[in-house]
């Protein structure tokens, strides 16, 4: 089993002439990825190294069997994009940083309608190791194994996993859901995949302030029975209120989206807390082995 994308998964890249989509593609494809197609407008009928460029992302999946669509798109086009993807296929993973907050609304309105996924924006993506990986997560260090990983930061993503892989903790599936005010999937709605998971024995999430999305992952933690051991870190705990710290989501509001109110809120719902991703790594090796007693 994986979580949202396997190595059966057909992907397709939305903006794949762009230098950031040509990059990303060919890390895409030596990962191991089936990158089976590109989409840029106009310039239907080429390819880039070989992967066949489509005018439309309907032209590509009627010609390709794609699934899953990859979103390298600027700004300004890449709610679009979205809809696009959305009215084709199960699930797009948005790459874009800095798409506008009105421009989201209206694109996460849509998503929902069609009964499409969307993961991101201003996510770096996620990765089943040696299976598939869609968006911009650095190959090497993916390890496969039994951690799954929810974050919202990209840089904090890459060093828990690389982390863990350097401490012989693989990982199931890395799922980065972004830092934008409005995204797709949250924390939650990857959480409930997890749990269906059979290859996931533990998470990580990895939050951050801003919103209420890991204290509404708290409620279910604590309401669903989530049975793996999960190890939290937050990011931001000496950020000053009102101040945006790197991403457009990650700001306290009076007194909301503290660093402190998601710490309380997990570790009431049972989770580990990690101060350091030393602490992470050491939690959660002591959390997959109690895990393993409980099932001996």
């Amino acid at each position: 089993m994986s979580v949202l994308v396997d190595r059966d998964s057909r992907v397709l890249v939305q903006g794949i002439t762009g230098r950031e989509g040509r990059f990303h593609t060919g890390q895409m494809r030596a990962f191991g990825t089936n990158v089976v197609a590109g989409v840029s407008p106009g310039k239907g009928g080429s390819d880039v190294d070989g992967v066949p460029v489509f005018d439309t992302v309907a032209d590509a999946v009627v010609a390709t069997g794609a699934d899953v669509s990859g979103v390298f798109v600027p700004p300004a086009f890449a709610a679009d994009a979205i809809m696009e993807s959305a009215a084709a296929l199960p699930l797009a993973v948005c790459i874009t940083e800095g798409i506008p907050v009105l421009d989201m609304a209206r694109a996460r309105e849509f998503v929902e309608r069609q009964g499409a996924r969307l993961l991101g924006p201003n996510c770096p993506g996620l990765v089943t190791p040696e299976q598939c990986k869609v968006g911009i997560i650095p190959n090497h260090i993916n390890v496969p194994g039994p951690v799954g990983i929810v974050g919202r930061s990209g840089t904090l993503t890459y060093e828990v996993i690389q982390s863990l892989s350097q401490a012989g903790m693989g990982q199931s599936t890395s799922v980065g859901i972004g830092g934008d005010p409005i995204l797709g999937l949250g924390f939650t709605d990857v959480l409930k995949l997890f749990a269906a998971d059979g290859e996931t024995r533990a998470v990580v999430l990895i939050g951050e302030i801003g919103g209420s999305d890991e204290e509404h992952a708290a409620t279910w933690i604590r309401n669903s029975g989530f049975d793996r051991p999960v190890v939290a870190f937050i990011s931001g705990r000496t950020a000053p209120e009102g101040k945006r710290m790197g991403h457009a989501g990650a700001i306290i509001s009076g007194n909301t989206g503290t660093a402190q109110s998601k710490i309380d809120a997990l570790q009431t719902a049972g989770a580990a807390i990690a101060d350091t991703i030393e602490d992470v790594v050491r939690l959660m090796a002591a959390g997959l082995e109690r895990r393993s007693v409980a099932a001996s």
